[in-house]
């Protein structure tokens, strides 16, 4: 069970509408202690390709059993980032710790066990088309574990309950909206109980209700499962409805690390420019 997360503070005003606060002050202290043990730590990692450089020295420290949300202008290499940290992406320099090791240090048979430990929810859900609903949710279970069909049928219905997709498990990823297909990849990437689940931006093509519904999923399953949760997005109202930590990239590097509270209320300019999306300010089109 993940720890205790208190529901965000809201106001009312006189039509009765609820105002969603930032999640600031969910769960524990958000200070982290300078001796506290990461599972993620990305030190001092560089990539290019070509003459392009995507990550300039980039250092980062993700706090475990929280929600970290990493924002930034398109390019600015959030991806890159979550794929250096899964294990698909080399970097030029630098190290990514995961669990105490730094994965371009240990063999491809060990980062394929490492990344068991990993769930991943990638835009479009990646579901398999030619598979059902149950059977993509199944297919990490049975490719890496020995589990009998029964015990598999017993997780996999499970977690699709908690996502609310327990009816649509005969349904192709074709036959369903795009917000189920999330639901279903979200289903998934939590089978195998990872200790870190990443989201590449999660909300991508959702119309904002269903990004609102699929927020507070996050926040339930992250309430009752735990675990490190890593989410890519250019959605300020994600960021600020799920966070407990949010990091602003910017130029390869990380120009703001902290908790929410304070992302959303900085004085750094372009920090400031990017989260309240005002035209004025050092981020222009270029």
């Amino acid at each position: 069970m993940g720890r205790h997360r208190p529901r965000q503070n809201s106001d009312q005003d006189g039509d009765g509408d609820t105002q969603v606060m930032p999640a600031q002050g969910r769960g524990r202290n958000l200070v982290a202690a300078e001796d506290e043990v990461h599972t993620v730590q990305v030190k001092n990692v560089r990539k290019a390709f070509g003459n392009f450089k995507v990550l300039e020295g980039l250092n980062l420290n993700f706090v475990d059993d929280a929600v970290t949300t990493i924002l930034g202008p398109s390019g600015t290499g959030k991806s890159v980032l979550l794929k250096h940290i899964v294990g698909l992406l080399a970097p030029d320099a630098g190290e990514v710790i995961v669990f105490d090791q730094d994965i371009w240090k240990i063999s491809e048979v060990e980062r394929q066990e490492l990344r068991k430990k990993f769930g991943v929810l990638f835009q479009d859900g990646a579901l398999f088309g030619s598979m059902n609903i149950y059977d993509n949710v199944a297919f990490p279970l049975r490719k890496h574990t020995n589990k009998r069909e029964s015990e598999i049928r017993d997780i996999v219905m499970t977690r699709l309950e908690e996502v609310g997709l327990a009816k649509a498990i005969h349904k192709a990823p074709g036959e369903v909206s795009g917000g189920m297909k999330k639901r279903a990849g979200f289903a998934r990437a939590l089978v195998l109980n990872p200790s870190v689940v990443m989201f590449d931006e999660p909300d991508s093509g959702l119309d904002p209700v269903r990004t609102a519904l699929l927020n507070e999923l996050i926040l339930k399953m992250h309430e009752e499962h735990g675990g490190t949760y890593v989410l890519v997005t250019h959605d300020i109202s994600t960021a600020r409805r799920v966070s407990d930590y949010v990091g602003v990239l910017w130029k390869g590097q990380l120009v703001h690390y902290g908790p929410s509270e304070e992302a959303f209320n900085s004085p750094d300019p372009f920090v400031r420019q990017f989260l309240s999306g005002q035209p004025a300010g050092p981020l222009g089109m270029d």
